[in-house]
């Protein structure tokens, strides 16, 4: 097993910047690239991202860069960029990154031009790596504040994973390894889509009672398409699927469900989006899901409606409309 001594995170976004605080408090040294500049100053300065983590003092271990050649040299790397901006980053990184480097992706979504999952994207781009899939259930301010929180790690390579493991894992941050690194990604891209849905439901007013089955029929989309990549069933019931999907879809800390949320309620989501700055990968998501189900007849009707609202071929009332018409079958 590798030791893994410095740590490169990619991407000073809320996320980027919590899983900064996690290297750090495990003891390792890490430094934090961040596309704008003055975010890389704030942290710093004044050891707090104050564009995308206000109020969280951060560890004056954490140096922050904006040169990607600042890189060179780290041991591992996690990829925390939005995942629409993915291949750009990572080719910028080909150049950075020592051969057999283990990347983590620490992204969620599907790549909408494409279609393709964020683990080919860094086959392609970043052919020497390692590629590793980080997700599960995991608010940014609560992982960065050192509240408890457990995450998937997958790699094909065990010894690889461990390695991280050993490098990030802290009593208050565990992270369980699995191979499957299909499954790791397909739970985290559709929960976001799915919490855009309960968002609806929550600013349409429609009940506790009408989230909890749009949550359980999502869930068994999840694995519809889970199992027809090759997934297994204990990662899509595990930490990276069930359990990140049961996180997302009842807090409206949730960025998805939030935009969901004001959905629901009649906002639209150009004006949702234009007071933003931070990513609902879930937007972005949905049409490549829509897609690969539609490819592979599967019937995910839930999917499909938000990639309908989210793209403007369907208002909000009319793909509610739509899914309470649908005939009645047996559970699957």
């Amino acid at each position: 097993m590798t030791t893994i001594r410095t740590i490169a995170v990619v991407g000073g976004g809320a996320w980027g910047t919590a899983l900064a605080t996690v290297a750090a408090r495990a003891g390792r040294n890490v430094l934090l690239w961040a596309h704008e500049a003055d975010v890389a100053e704030a942290i710093n300065s004044s050891h707090e991202n104050t564009t995308y983590l206000p109020g969280v003092l951060l560890d004056p271990a954490i140096k922050a860069t904006s040169e990607m050649s600042d890189l060179i040299g780290t041991d591992a790397c996690l990829l925390v960029p939005p995942a629409q901006h993915l291949r750009t980053v990572t080719k910028d990184l080909h150049d950075v990154l020592q051969k057999g480097t283990l990347v983590a992706i620490c992204a969620k979504g599907v790549e909408q031009n494409s279609g393709k999952l964020m683990s080919e994207i860094v086959k392609e781009t970043l052919p020497d790596a390692i590629p590793a899939i980080l997700s599960g259930p995991s608010f940014a301010a609560d992982v960065a504040r050192g509240l408890p929180t457990a995450v998937t790690l997958a790699c094909s390579e065990e010894s690889a994973a461990l390695s991280l493991v050993d490098a990030i894992g802290s009593p208050t941050f565990r992270p369980y390894w699995t191979s499957d690194v299909i499954g790791t990604q397909i739970g985290g891209a559709i929960k976001n889509v799915l919490a855009i849905a309960c968002g609806i439901v929550e600013g349409k007013k429609l009940g506790e009672s009408a989230r909890a089955a749009l949550t359980a029929r999502g869930f068994a989309e999840m694995v519809r398409l889970g199992k027809r990549l090759g997934a297994t069933p204990e990662t899509m019931s595990g930490l990276s699927g069930l359990g990140d999907l049961i996180l997302t879809c009842s807090s409206t800390q949730s960025r998805n469900m939030s935009l969901g949320r004001a959905l629901g309620s009649g906002t639209p989501l150009k004006e949702i989006l234009e007071g933003r700055n931070s990513v609902a990968e879930g937007v972005h998501t949905a049409a490549a899901i829509k897609t690969m189900g539609a490819k592979r007849h599967l019937d995910m009707p839930i999917c499909d409606a938000v990639a309908d609202i989210v793209s403007g071929i369907q208002g909000v009332d009319d793909a509610i409309t739509s899914l309470l018409a649908r005939p009645f079958t047996a559970e699957g």
